[in-house]
């Protein structure tokens, strides 16, 4: 390790921010993805204020010295893990609101300010922001901005980039730009608020976000549909879209979801449904909104149809959703989560298609999904510690993507591309694709500082 390094990042930082003990360090080595190679860090730093990104940034480009920016490492891509040799910037330290206006309907906040208390916080005001991860009470803004994450009410109200009006970025050599507005509309050149939404950290660092907010809606209430195949759960999203239907939310879990949440909160969902899709809708009259949906639900062919009757019962059933990918993740202790995005007209084949390669691979694969945006999560089980389980587990991975792709969809709705998924990306937008989207690093990034070995 450079004591240069380490000495000029002394200079401009106080000497809690700057940490060099190999032990910590490793800590922060990567995120939650699996098969991601990560490097060892030469030192961690978590600075407060912007002056203090960009002293850390200048000194980076003077030294030539690879950077990689964090939040709160929940992501499940490899974006956020460490490379050899690199200044991991850890961002989580920045964690404040720093206003928050009812007139203008917007927040602006720093990165490391953590989603679910961002939502608190804008709720005392009556306001609302939607997007909310799975993750959403420990992953930060910032890492939502990087990822251009989704959630469970995105069928309705968006992604993040759909709420990302303005950001403050450093550069890669220090540099403090400004881009978008505070205001409800704006053109004004090109759009380089969403160019960074979804960046991965690749083309800067954001240090402050103006934030688009929504009031606050009636209280939700969910409805849970059982239903004898995966196809009828499809069936009745489609026919719930067609209709004309907003739901707040439309969440699909499958049988092995269902009985992996099951054996890890005993919250006593239907093991015997094959899949099981949760609609809520937030509107001034929720429950009619809902008799409408499960009288669809049983003429698809569902089997049972259960309104909540309350916030408790409807905050229990988004709980048990929640809960997936971690009760997915206890049945063999490791797991691949896929994120492959289809039309929703082609859910139900891709659905049936994970389960044939499940199948094939010998592998547990469940499926939970954002079915109103035919977001599919199908996360492979497997034991880490065999090495044939292993390699079958990343075989599955790729046929599912590939599945995705032949099916007119995406590699990645909200989890990003980091290390996971590079190969599929140049697979996915094609070689002039890739030519041009280097470009644009180059131009904002012409050292190749900023998260190297992602995305490309």
């Amino acid at each position: 390790m450079s004591r240069t390094l380490v000495e000029l990042l002394q200079a401009g930082l106080p000497a809690e921010a700057v940490l060099t003990d190999p032990d910590v360090t490793a800590s922060y080595a990567h995120d939650m993805a699996s098969f991601c190679e990560a490097g060892d860090p030469a030192v961690v730093v978590l600075p407060r204020t912007v002056e203090q990104v960009q002293h850390v940034m200048r000194t980076a480009t003077e030294l030539r010295v690879p950077v990689v920016p964090q939040g709160a490492r929940t992501g499940l891509s490899g974006a956020a893990n460490a490379s050899d040799g690199c200044i991991v910037l850890s961002l989580v330290k920045m964690d404040r609101i720093l206003e928050i206006s009812p007139v203008d309907r917007i927040a602006v906040v720093e990165p490391g300010v953590v989603n679910a208390a961002l939502s608190r916080a804008v709720g005392e005001h009556g306001l609302y922001y939607p997007p909310d991860p799975s993750s959403w009470e420990t992953c930060t803004i910032g890492g939502n901005i990087g990822t251009a994450s989704g959630g469970l009410c995105c069928v309705k109200y968006g992604v993040t980039a759909e709420y990302v009006l303005g950001l403050d970025v450093v550069l890669a050599d220090g540099r403090l730009m400004s881009t978008g507005r505070r205001t409800a509309k704006g053109v004004a050149g090109y759009d380089l608020t969403r160019l960074f939404v979804g960046s991965e950290g690749s083309l800067g660092i954001v240090v402050r976000a103006v934030l688009a907010l929504k009031p606050q809606p009636p209280q939700q209430l969910v409805l849970a549909a059982e239903f004898p195949s995966v196809r009828a759960a499809c069936d009745a999203v489609c026919t719930i879209m067609e209709g004309g239907h907003v739901p707040s939310l439309l969440e699909l879990m499958d049988r092995t979801t269902v009985k992996a949440v099951n054996a890890l909160a005993q919250m006593g969902l239907p093991e015997t449904t094959e899949a099981l899709l949760l609609a809520a809708f937030d509107t001034p009259d929720p429950a009619a909104d809902l008799a409408a949906v499960g009288a669809l639900c049983e003429a698809a062919g569902a089997t049972q149809v259960v309104p909540a009757e309350d916030a408790a019962e409807s905050e229990m059933l988004l709980q048990a959703r929640r809960l997936s990918l971690s009760a997915l993740e206890a049945i063999k202790g490791s797991t691949m989560i896929d994120d492959v995005c289809v039309p929703r007209s082609k859910l139900a084949e891709m659905l049936e298609g994970v389960e044939r390669i499940g199948e094939k691979y010998g592998l547990t694969v469940g499926v939970c999904a954002h079915a109103g945006d035919g977001n599919t999560h199908p996360t492979v089980c497997f034991d880490a510690t065999d090495p044939d389980e292993g390699r079958r587990a990343r075989e599955s991975f790729d046929e599912i993507m590939a599945l995705g792709l032949e099916l007119g969809g995406t590699i990645t709705g909200e989890h990003g591309v980091g290390v996971l998924k590079k190969e599929w990306l140049a697979r996915e937008i094609g070689p002039v694709g890739v030519e041009m989207q280097q470009a644009v690093k180059a131009a904002f990034d012409p050292h190749s500082l900023l998260n190297p070995g992602k995305l490309f």
